[in-house]
């Protein structure tokens, strides 16, 4: 494996957050009965004519200027022509020779820890176009049947560069772009209902080596864990059949989640295959200065832009920034907390939420929107740790009790449970006193060297003061009394 060198493209498929199709009036509702949102045009019935959707080509706009790409003046809709089932027309309604965003890049966190890097993944373009019906093959008493609600549904193509290099670069792209496209509001990024979808283009190529291997796509990858399962078969597969003496066909194949395998679905078509031609029915799309304008206006802080203040005024790692910057949702969470418990706790800010509160919710199976916990509430705890009036293993009972609703805020909860800090040196120092004088086996261990018996000594002290000593205090005070 470390001979081989591993080249990654990624097409994904964003459908678009309209309330109607790309060229019918027709609804773009997920879960209605087969066939009941299909319209004449959808049907490709004779004498229909497309229109365009105009808030689809608002959604591609608002990518393109994402992405820091060029925003096409002029693109053209061409006819891709392929024959199947579930697309009624006999072609499919596309972008070919000029798309409508053109270029751009992504910047992405790879990894965690010591071991994150930054990762820039360019972008080659990315096209409208229509997707098609659904084939069903399921309880059908041996037959097909065929859902045409999907037909018309607005798609944005968005095709990368090949420049990953690893499976986990993989996910960290397609992880990145999902965040981007719900962040800006063009897709609500639902995988299971196919609303993003990614195909990986995949080949290997000695170490050293500029030329390209020949690739197979896995097409429809609907997870993140099942976009790298794929990968890491399919890499492993090409390298076992060169290494065999056997040759890579280029292929289009499909991965089976069952059994972590892909299988070849058809040879790869290339694009001549297709025959595109300019769709006569639609007149190119001019987009005006005016109209990038108005989008650039509208569009939210970037994540990209959020990072960097994240870093540069608040003080945060790269690392956290781009943790916090996943989603907005999360982002706006962690900007609450900040308004509450102030910019000098931004780091505690953002541990909590990404420790504390991200395990709760990951154990509850919630969503951030979903947290019994405001931003608020959490701010508030945030300035009772900061201030000493509470230890930070007295701020975890505070926060489950927060968690299930057992106060409005932190400090009803503090003062309702007693759960004030000990700072008090007198009071402290009398129950070092007391701790000291009934564990004199403790002491003489300290003493001949064992430093393990400071940390029983402190959990004496800590215990008799019902975890509510200030920590610190019990330290020195201890260091002190032991050194004297």
């Amino acid at each position: 494996m470390n001979q081989w060198e591993v080249v990654i493209g990624i097409e994904t498929h964003a459908q678009l957050a309209t309330v109607s199709k790309i060229f019918s009036g027709a609804s773009t509702a997920f879960g209605a009965e087969p066939n009941t949102q299909a319209c004449a045009v959808d049907l490709a019935l004779p004498g229909v004519l497309p229109v365009l959707n105009r808030k689809a080509v608002d959604c591609a706009i608002r990518f393109g200027l994402s992405i820091g790409a060029e925003v096409a003046t002029k693109s053209v809709f061409a006819r891709k022509n392929y024959f199947y089932p579930d697309l009624p027309k006999g072609y499919q309604i596309s972008q070919m020779d000029l798309p409508v965003v053109v270029g751009g890049s992504l910047t992405l966190q790879v990894g965690s820890g010591d071991k994150a890097y930054e990762k820039v993944v360019r972008l080659t373009r990315a096209h409208l176009e229509e997707d098609a019906g659904k084939s069903l093959h399921e309880d059908f008493h041996g037959k097909s049947g065929i859902d045409l609600n999907r037909a018309g549904t607005p798609l944005l193509e968005i095709v990368s560069e090949p420049d990953m290099r690893s499976s986990d670069e993989a996910v960290a792209y397609a992880k990145a772009l999902h965040g981007l496209v719900r962040w800006i509001g063009i897709c609500d990024g639902n995988m299971q209902e196919g609303s993003f979808r990614c195909d990986a283009n995949v080949s290997v190529r000695p170490k050293g080596q500029l030329e390209f291997g020949t690739r197979r796509e896995i097409k429809n990858l609907n997870s993140f864990r099942f976009l790298k399962e794929a990968i890491d078969y399919e890499v492993q597969w090409q390298i076992n059949e060169i290494e065999e003496g056997r040759k890579i066909q280029q292929a289009t194949v499909l991965f089976d989640p069952d059994t972590g395998e892909t299988r070849t679905m058809r040879t790869k078509e290339d694009a001549h295959d297709y025959r595109y031609f300019p769709d006569p029915d639609l007149l190119p799309l001019l987009i005006g200065a005016d109209w990038i304008e108005r989008i650039k206006d509208e569009l939210p802080e970037l994540p990209a832009q959020k990072r960097e203040r994240f870093t540069n005024v608040l003080g945060l790692s790269a690392y956290d920034a781009g943790t916090l910057t996943a989603s907005q949702e999360i982002a706006a969470y962690f900007e609450a907390m900040v308004a509450v418990a102030g910019q000098g706790n931004a780091k505690p800010c953002a541990n909590w939420v990404m420790v504390d509160l991200a395990a709760r919710l990951n154990k509850a199976g919630r969503e951030m929107a979903e947290s019994p916990v405001s931003a608020q509430q959490l701010g508030g705890l945030i300035l009772r740790i900061a201030d000493n009036t509470i230890s930070n293993n007295i701020a975890k009972k505070v926060f489950e009790a927060l968690w299930n609703g057992e106060g409005a805020t932190a400090d009803e909860i503090i003062d309702k449970q007693g759960l004030k800090q000990i700072t008090d040196s007198g009071a402290i120092e009398a129950l070092v006193d007391e701790v000291l004088a009934a564990n004199a086996a403790n002491v003489a261990e300290f003493k001949a060297g064992k430093e393990k018996a400071f940390n029983a000594l402190v959990g004496q002290v800590m215990k008799a003061a019902k975890g509510k000593a200030n920590p610190q205090q019990v330290n020195d005070l201890l260091k002190k009394k032991l050194a004297g």
